[in-house]
């Protein structure tokens, strides 16, 4: 039967690495809310502190749900694109990864694709979410939908937005949510967004 797979970036750090401020807080408690009638059977996050304190307020609103982090699901580099085939500013932005980072993250990408990015054997309808960062989703919507290896680039996630992926045995992968801030109030939308490119009001 299908498989859906809840994406769910981290709520607003401050500072940007550190643990999660006032308002990601309440972000996170926010989804918690939003969230808590899917009938999960797992909750995996980074195991970074901004991703593991997010997956603990949403996992607060979900009694027994086990809750467990996972490398697969931390912050890394997804693919290592040519930058000859690149915006120049993508480019320079790829360019300042290290080597190291440059070949372990591609590494991780596939395992994170085979660990969640499939179908299940199981009977019946399965539910899984993964509280992450904003590479890693735009990694997984980027496959879902066939696209080149490099296009996570620019699929930009909100603090707390909500994808949803589904898998289904012999059919393309199906997008059902991508980048949902409907449960936030507008104050607290947007953060983490590239201002450039949000739409006017927003």
């Amino acid at each position: 039967m299908a498989r859906f797979l809840y994406l769910v970036r981290h709520g607003q750090a401050d500072p940007h690495d550190g643990p999660l401020s006032e308002a990601g807080t309440e972000q996170a408690r926010l989804t918690g809310q939003r969230l808590s009638e899917v009938p999960f059977s797992a909750i995996y996050h980074g195991p970074l502190p901004r991703a593991a304190q997010t997956a603990g307020l949403i996992a607060a609103c979900m009694p027994g749900v086990p809750m467990s982090a996972s490398d697969l699901a931390g912050d890394y580099l997804p693919s290592d694109p040519d930058p000859t085939g690149l915006p120049s500013s993508l480019a320079s932005f790829i360019a300042g990864f290290s080597a190291a980072e440059r070949a372990e993250g591609p590494r991780l990408a596939v395992a994170a694709l085979e660990r969640f990015a499939r179908a299940d054997d199981e009977p019946g309808d399965t539910y899984e979410l993964v509280v992450t960062h904003n590479f890693l989703i735009g990694w997984l919507v980027s496959q879902a939908l066939d696209a080149p290896p490099w296009r996570w680039l620019g699929l930009n996630q909100m603090n707390c937005a909500v994808t949803v992926i589904a898998y289904l045995a012999g059919l393309p992968a199906g997008l059902i949510t991508f980048n949902d801030a409907g449960h936030l109030p507008p104050a607290l939308r947007w953060t983490g967004f590239p201002a450039a490119i949000r739409p006017a009001g927003g």
